[in-house]
């Protein structure tokens, strides 16, 4: 089995993320930054995740997102399995609402 190396991630970008005054200079760093499709389907992944965390089944989820199965599947995954900070932003921008 191919053993996976996991590459360093270039930390000036995400630093760079950091420095965004507000929503607008965020949404042209990522317009810049990423094409029209790379964009959508972070949004799309985004919302998925958000409507995972108030228990939406996947037909609610396919219906308001379009989104795959696959997308919704692998939202799930990364839900169930990644670091946990995507569900917790989400979760606490929720609580400031």
């Amino acid at each position: 089995m191919a053993k996976i190396i996991k590459k360093e991630r270039f930390r000036e970008m995400y630093e760079a993320i950091l420095k965004l005054k507000d929503v607008d200079e965020c949404i042209s760093f990522f317009e810049d930054l990423c094409s029209p499709t790379e964009l959508s389907a972070m949004e799309q992944r985004y919302e998925v995740m958000s409507l995972l965390l108030q228990d939406k089944v996947y037909l609610e989820i396919l219906e308001k997102t379009s989104a795959s199965t696959a997308t919704i599947s692998r939202v799930k995954r990364v839900m169930d399995y990644g670091t946990g900070c995507m569900p917790r932003i989400i979760q606490e921008m929720k609580q400031e609402q």
